[in-house]
């Protein structure tokens, strides 16, 4: 990797444009950067060499000089309506929690909404636990993006795997497949 692009934030050793290193990615993630018909959103993405046991946001962030309000989870949830169920993903900025109860239910139109359990998460989304991320999800998933997320110049969001992170702008999240920016999603 190369350290010519310049990072927003953070102190990380290695770093550089994600194109770069998609054999670094979990398979959706790479395919998702290679495949995407805005290849200058693609090529906004940086991917951001890090420890997988630092992989937690409170400890990732003091680790590397990350401020947790530039930094999103995207976490996994189940929408149960009828004898089915809808995974969808949520996108909020660290600082926050994602509204499942209320704000994600009734967008989904669901009569109950939960976090997915984690083995559901992993095998629905071929990415690991701890890494999930909004880029490269499956394509029928909903992305429900906090409009503070949105907003941020730029985010850290997981890889796909535990090891190393992307940062890309929010405008760009907000611009990934499925994706719909609500204002009211975190808290």
């Amino acid at each position: 990797m190369t350290d010519q692009p310049q990072l927003p934030f953070g102190t990380f050793d290695a770093f550089g444009p994600a194109l770069d290193v998609v054999d670094q990615l979990a398979g959706p993630v790479a395919d998702a950067l290679k495949n995407w018909d805005d290849r200058e959103a693609a090529r906004s993405v940086l991917y951001v060499d890090t420890d997988p046991e630092k992989a937690d946001t409170a400890v990732f962030c003091e680790t590397y000089g990350v401020p947790p309000e530039a930094s999103a989870n995207c976490v996994v949830v189940a929408a149960k309506r009828g004898g089915g169920t809808t995974l969808a993903a949520c996108l909020a900025l660290a600082t926050t929690r994602v509204d499942v109860n209320r704000a994600v239910r009734r967008h989904l139109e669901a009569r109950k909404a939960s976090f997915a359990p984690m083995d559901t998460a992993v095998a629905a989304s071929g990415m690991e636990y701890g890494g999930i991320t909004p880029v490269g999800l499956p394509a029928d998933w909903p992305l429900l993006v906090d409009e503070a997320v949105a907003a941020t110049p730029y985010v850290l969001v997981g890889s796909g795997r535990r090891r190393g992170k992307l940062i890309l702008p929010g405008r760009v999240l907000a611009g990934l497949p499925g994706a719909v920016v609500l204002p009211d999603l975190a808290g």
